[in-house]
């Protein structure tokens, strides 16, 4: 075994919108390939084929789908993001909210200094965490 890679498949056409934003929001994150659909191949021309992208030097590979399936994400995956600052991850979760929702409002939950879950506006989950 050589790797193991987080994988996430879009059903609607915005894994390339998603990897855009996302690597925005994080430093230290890219684009690192994108293979495309052609003219005449499987999935609609132009949307994402393959590709694969890093949020903070973790990859991550995904797809837009061409067949559309009765599931879509889950909130019981989720990506786990540690902050170093109150500022960094009130930051983050408004930007990642935004178009989505909140799944555990950002606050103390007692098990860290600040935290929060939700699912963004391409129904990705996240967990943002501030230790103590």
């Amino acid at each position: 075994m050589s790797k193991v890679t987080p994988f996430l498949m879009f059903q609607d056409g915005t894994a390339e919108e998603a990897m855009n934003y996302h690597t925005s929001l994080i430093e230290d994150s890219e684009i690192k390939n994108i293979v495309r659909y052609g003219a005449n191949e499987a999935g609609e021309e132009g949307t994402v084929m393959q590709a694969v992208f890093s949020l903070k030097e973790q990859e991550f590979m995904c797809i837009d789908s061409n067949v559309k399936h009765e599931f879509s994400f889950t909130p019981s995956f989720s990506i786990f993001v540690t902050c170093d600052t109150e500022e960094e991850i009130d930051s983050l979760y408004q930007k990642l909210v935004e178009g989505g929702g909140a799944l555990m409002p950002i606050g103390d939950y007692g098990f860290s200094k600040k935290y929060g879950w939700l699912v963004d506006r391409f129904g990705i989950s996240w967990q943002l965490d501030l230790p103590k």
